[in-house]
């Protein structure tokens, strides 16, 4: 099978396209044949080894896991033992933080999947795992945000940022969005109650009271979370330094704040699913690239201007 591999540490042009031998299933797994990937922060940060305290997990002086990549869409090939969830044909959406998923076929446990709703495409699907999880996540198992309560999100207009906004206003929240200028009608457009324009409004004196604070770019010092919220969640951050510096402060003025990864879990998946099944959320898609760019797809994510998610097909449209 094709797949995009690396022996290095390095930027997306060290990724290699090649042929390698397609995976066997195992008990508890689903061979999946792959549809589409979506690119993540996550893909360059493991590409790159950075930060470095990522090695530790990924391989200290050289990538553990030959194949990259998290997201996926696609359609079970076959069911491993022990896995009664699912059935061969099925189509399903998923991710796996070890990476493997930027080839033609990927055997993952079951329970880091979930069934695609009926007449959502598989460049949808393949955006929403990593993304749609953290987000979810963030606001309702760390944030437990309610009803009538408010919410602020830094980085609304970006991957995690634009399904925050649509599952923050589905839970019943009333949202303020910080994005770029030109990204604010994106943001009212996703359902944002008011959207400031971080080029126009320093955000860092925005003297705004919100119930919870949720920070997807990852540029909000301590004194930002303390000053607007009741209490925090970080997700993205710009440097180890920065992270470590609103944590520590965090814990010794004890100010409720959460620092995590998402983890993936059918249970979740699905919830997403409905929530797209049933018009509550909407994957914006900014671009599509071939299998055959992903290095260029990644490159593009490493930017961090995207608005919503970018995908990668490994069929024709007409497939989906």
């Amino acid at each position: 099978m094709k797949a995009f591999t690396k022996s290095t540490y390095g930027g997306p042009e060290i990724l290699q396209l090649e042929e390698v031998e397609k995976p066997s299933v195992k008990d508890g797994h689903l061979l999946v044949k792959i549809m589409a990937n979506s690119a993540n922060p996550a893909d360059w940060h493991i590409i790159r080894g950075k930060p470095f305290l990522a090695r530790f997990a990924f391989g200290l002086f050289k990538p553990k896991d030959k194949i990259p990549g998290i997201d996926f869409s696609g359609i079970v090939e076959e069911v491993g033992k022990d896995v009664e969830r699912y059935k061969k044909g099925d189509r399903v959406f998923g991710e796996i933080i070890q990476g493997g998923a930027f080839a033609e076929y990927i055997c993952v446990p079951s329970k880091v999947c979930g069934i695609m709703p009926e007449r959502s495409d598989f460049p949808e699907m393949a955006g929403v795992p990593v993304a749609g999880l953290t987000a979810l996540q963030a606001l309702i198992t760390h944030g437990k945000i309610k009803e009538g309560e408010s919410v602020i999100i830094n980085g609304a207009s970006g991957g995690v940022g634009h399904f925050a906004v649509q599952i923050a206003k589905a839970f019943g929240a009333k949202v303020t969005g910080v994005c770029s200028a030109k990204k604010v009608d994106f943001v009212k457009k996703l359902g944002a109650d008011q959207v400031i324009a971080y080029d126009e409004e320093n955000i860092h004196q925005h003297d705004g009271h919100y119930d919870l604070v949720l920070d997807a770019h990852g540029n909000l010092s301590f004194a930002d979370f303390k000053r607007m919220g009741q209490q925090g969640v970080m997700i993205g951050f710009t440097t180890v330094g920065h992270m470590m510096s609103v944590i520590v402060k965090s814990k010794l003025k004890k100010f409720p704040l959460v620092q995590f990864t998402a983890e993936a879990n059918t249970k979740d998946l699905e919830t997403l699913a409905t929530m797209i099944r049933d018009g509550k959320i909407k994957v914006h898609i900014e671009k599509i690239y071939s299998y055959k760019e992903i290095p260029e797809a990644v490159s593009y994510i490493e930017e961090m201007h995207t608005k919503g998610k970018v995908a990668m097909v490994w069929e024709s449209n007409d497939s989906f």
